[in-house]
This record gives C-alpha cells, structure tokens and sequence, in this order.
C-alpha cells in the first residue's frame, strides 16, 4: 500500500514461544501510514502484555500525516500517551511496568527509526542485512566498552538488563536514527526473542531468501532452537507491488 508515494508490503507475527505461557510481545504494521512497530513488554516485571499492547492501541488510533515530520510528531505524542497510560497503571498497582519499542516510520522516500530498549530493527540492501538500531542494554555497553564480545552478550546472564525502555522511568526517552530509502530494502523488526537464539547470519539468509514471507520461516526457526521467549517479527517491503499485504501465519497484533 502507498504512503505519500512510497509503496509498502508487509508482514507480522508474534509467538509466544516454546517455554512461556503468556506472550508479552506485541506489534502492528500499517503500511498505509507507512508504519512499522514491534513492542516486547519487560520479562519478569508485572503486566508486561499490557505494557506493549498499550503501545500498538495508541499508534493504531494515529490518522495519516501530510509528511514525516507531522507524521513522527504524531508517532512521538502517541508513544507519550502509552508512557503516561502503563506509569498510571504501575503507580496504581504498585509495581513496576515496562516495555521495549522499535519503529520504522517513513514518508516521501524518507525515512526514520525510533527505538527504546533491545528490540531490533534491520535492513537488508542487496542480499546484506546491517542494523539499523543498537541495543540499549548493559551487555551493549560492555560491548561498547570492549569487555565483553559482541558473540557472547547473546548468552551473558545480563542480556536481559536493558536500560532504556517506555513506561519505566518519568520521562521518555527514545533514540532516533534517519535511514536512507531505496526500492527493494527489506526492513526486519522483531523482540529479542528472535536475536537471543537465531546468528544475524540466519536471520539475514532467511530473510534475503523469503523477504516478506521470511515471517513463517524465522519463527519456525527460533522454535526449532527451543525459543525460551515469546518471538515478535515484522518484516516491511519498499518499493513493490502495492497489493502484496501478506499474512503473518502465526499470530495477530
């Protein structure tokens, strides 16, 4: 479908995995707006199903934008509203709520990412897949920091301290990355459930291979490797036929 004249496929699923009972993750994709979201709902806090489908409420309520600045502003005043909802939830409960967010938004062959949290976001571009966000995390920072290497963070016991995430400190803070669009990209989202048990290698073989239908086999994927988390992909398509909307085959938002 077309958005101020870029043309859009997509698909999503989410799963809740092969070990929990309760899918915390949640997502939407809105190719019409040009809109892309997968929300991973914090493990081991209370009502984390609540938090990110919180977030997919308020962006499915958002009408279309004129251009991606209308449209980013729009994104950011529904993303304060979720914040402020699951705060009012917590401080009523007495607990603590949260969860990850990362957002493909796009316009006019423009486009940016907005992310909280170690939901990923992708892009492949001629058969190779580069990140298009970078986890905020304690492992991360190690990474950064050159203590720990970038293969062990996947299995350290700390990959799941994030340190960034909606909902879970009075003000919200999202990072913010313009991405460079051309016909044929393939954009990949998905929760940590994902990335914690599938090589980029994988993913990236999976996705250049299938593109849009890569949804089924990823997931299919990280169940075959035990899949301890719920698993959330969303895989949008630029640039090809506008009535190429596929079914995710495993779940809904």
């Amino acid at each position: 479908m077309s958005a101020g004249g870029a043309v859009w496929s997509a698909a999503g699923a989410s799963h809740v995995g092969a070990v929990r009972r309760v899918n915390e993750d949640a997502w939407i994709a809105r190719p019409e707006l040009a809109l892309f979201v997968v929300a991973d709902g914090l493990g081991g806090h209370a009502r984390g199903d609540l938090a990110s489908r919180t977030v997919v409420e308020e962006l499915a309520a958002l009408a279309p934008a004129a251009d991606l600045g209308r449209l980013e502003a729009a994104v950011r005043g529904a993303l304060e509203r979720a914040h402020e909802r699951i705060r009012d939830v917590a401080e009523r409960e007495g607990t603590s709520i949260g969860t990850t967010v990362a957002l493909l938004l796009a316009r006019d062959g423009a486009a940016a990412v907005l992310w909280a949290g170690d939901s990923r976001i992708y892009r492949l571009r001629d058969g190779g897949m580069t990140p298009s966000t970078r986890d905020h995390s304690q492992v991360q920072e190690m990474v950064d920091r050159g203590l720990l290497r970038a293969e062990e963070a996947r299995r350290h016991p700390w990959r799941n301290r994030i340190t960034r995430a909606l909902g879970t400190a009075s003000t919200l803070e999202l990072e913010r990355r313009s991405v460079e669009l051309q016909a044929g990209d393939v954009f990949l989202l998905c929760s940590d459930g994902l990335t914690s048990v599938l090589e980029e290698g994988v993913i990236e073989a999976l996705l250049a291979r299938y593109r849009c239908e890569a949804v089924r086999h990823l997931i299919a994927a990280a169940l075959a490797r035990g899949a301890p988390d719920n698993v959330t992909v969303v895989i949008a398509e630029y640039g090809e036929d506008p009535d190429r909307t596929l079914p995710g085959g495993f779940g809904r938002p």
